[in-house]
């Protein structure tokens, strides 16, 4: 069973159909057992990194999520899920995060975004990526591929070799992490098609949670 952590933050039902869509069973909650006996965990997000922390925090769902990321059971991060596990982050104010990993989560500025024709903010739509390592869920993503992004602010890993993917827009970011049991993307991949669905049934596989065989 695949856990959707429910901290009232986007859309979790679009998550559990995208599993459901490539064989897995999926279930969203904000039961602390729940997520503590959880199989595979899933933390996903829309919205500001201050309003999340704080709506994780007081459904006390801090040291159930760390106590899973310890445990070596697998755990994705989609979004605003993906910033959450650094250290901190800057979107309005400075906000304190999961800490599981070293770095921060900024916005997009600089040259590239100033002026008539700079870039816009936030960064929404298709974009490809580009592979910095193997992951297990990447096995049937090619280089290139496309994903849908929606975002103002990524991560700056203090780790790079935590970087499974990377994308541009006005410069390199980082666009999905690794390490170890722990994944986690800035794309939504419950939104990118058919190569998402890809990725998603991956991660499913890390369990046996997949059914579509």
């Amino acid at each position: 069973m695949i856990t959707i952590i429910d901290y009232q933050m986007g859309n979790l039902r679009s998550v559990q159909k995208a599993f459901e869509a490539v064989g897995g069973q999926a279930v969203v909650t904000s039961d602390k057992r729940a997520i503590a006996n959880a199989e595979s965990l899933v933390l996903p997000g829309v919205g500001g990194f201050g309003d999340a922390i704080a709506e994780l925090r007081k459904r006390d769902l801090e040291a159930p999520i760390l106590d899973f990321v310890r445990s070596g059971r697998p755990m994705l991060g989609i979004c605003l899920g993906m910033q959450l596990l650094f250290e901190t982050g800057f979107e309005g104010g400075t906000h304190r995060g999961l800490g599981i990993l070293e770095g921060e989560v900024v916005r997009f500025e600089g040259l590239a975004f100033g002026g008539v024709d700079g870039l816009k903010v936030p960064h929404m739509g298709w974009n490809q990526v580009v592979k910095r390592t193997e992951s297990p869920i990447l096995q049937d993503i090619a280089d290139g591929t496309h994903f849908y992004f929606v975002h103002s602010y990524y991560v700056r890993p203090a780790d790079p070799a935590v970087i499974a993917l990377t994308c541009d827009y006005g410069g390199p970011f980082s666009a999905m992490i690794w390490r170890d049991n722990l994944y986690a993307t800035q794309f939504h991949p419950e939104k990118s098609q058919a190569d998402g669905l890809k990725l998603l049934k991956r991660f499913a596989k890390l369990t046996g949670d997949d059914r579509s065989e």
